[in-house]
């Protein structure tokens, strides 16, 4: 199956392929999969960085840095508000707008040992968050034929409106190569906010935090970035990059898409699954009419 998700190239088609892989097979607990689909993807990342340049990052985080601050700020306090009006507890609440806010698992993993969160908090937080990033990735771009956002409004939407940085690349890569770089540009900058988020939580539970920093796929894509400066690579080695960066692309989101199985879903309840999804789908089309508006 995974060779087929190569050989169509399509993120939604390799993501759905690992998802029927994982429903009607049963994978033993430590399958590849299931340990290093995250890294693929990242790897793919940071593959992406070295065809990007500076120019190319300040000119696409010059028109929605403010906006993509103030999005993470709103977002935050959107579940928050909603998380206690539904009754949802404190700290899966909290759980669940890092998620939302930020950049969905990575977010989640990094401020739960700051809120001193329980396993099956976390663990609830990632499969909601998980399950809505594998929704967003089949019906961004199936959206998209009936919305024509050009490749630049897509990728930004993307990166707004999708939690997880996988899965933002994920939808953008069914799109075209400029959504993508758009799309990883943003979504970076709005996964920087991790910094600041786990302070926050830190001093909220009044907890030593257990170490913080950006994932460290965000330090070598920046890193990335300026060695494309530095060395200005031609446009067959950029172009080599950029396969590269589809082969991690496609080979993560299939390995991903293996760990929705039968037990991941017995894990989603009615109040969490509510939260979660019901910001979501005020984010979709606020996020939807700023893209509209550059």
């Amino acid at each position: 199956m995974l060779a087929i998700s190569l050989w169509i190239g399509n993120s939604a088609v390799s993501l759905f392929l690992g998802i029927l892989l994982a429903l009607f097979y049963k994978l033993p607990d430590d399958f590849f999969t299931q340990k290093y689909g995250s890294k693929i993807l990242q790897t793919g990342i940071v593959f992406l960085g070295g065809s990007l340049s500076l120019g190319n990052v300040y000119e696409t985080n010059s028109d929605y840095f403010l906006w993509i601050s103030a999005f993470v700020l709103l977002s935050f306090g959107a579940v928050i508000l909603i998380g206690r009006l539904l009754g949802v507890s404190k700290k899966l609440t909290f759980l669940l707008a890092s998620g939302t806010a930020v950049c969905g698992g990575t977010a989640i993993a990094s401020v739960a040992p700051s809120i001193k969160a329980k396993p099956e908090e976390l663990t609830t937080a990632i499969t909601i968050v998980f399950l809505l990033n594998a929704i967003a990735v089949l019906f961004f771009p199936l959206a998209n034929e009936y919305l024509e956002l050009s490749d630049r409004q897509f990728g930004a939407w993307a990166a707004l409106a999708i939690h997880d940085t996988a899965s933002v690349v994920g939808a953008a890569s069914s799109v075209g190569d400029i959504a993508v770089e758009v799309a990883a540009t943003l979504k970076v900058a709005r996964t920087i906010w991790i910094v600041p988020l786990v302070i926050f939580a830190g001093w909220l539970y009044r907890s030593k935090s257990e170490g913080f920093g950006l994932p460290l796929f965000v330090v070598f894509f920046i890193a990335a970035v300026f060695l494309n400066s530095l060395i200005e690579p031609d446009a067959l080695t950029v172009s080599y990059l950029k396969d590269i960066n589809k082969i991690c692309l496609m080979t993560g989101l299939f390995c991903i898409g293996t760990q929705i199985n039968k037990d991941s879903l017995k894990l989603i309840t009615v109040r969490p699954s509510l939260l979660a999804s019901s910001v979501w789908l005020m984010i979709i089309p606020i996020s939807f009419w700023i893209v509209q508006s550059f």
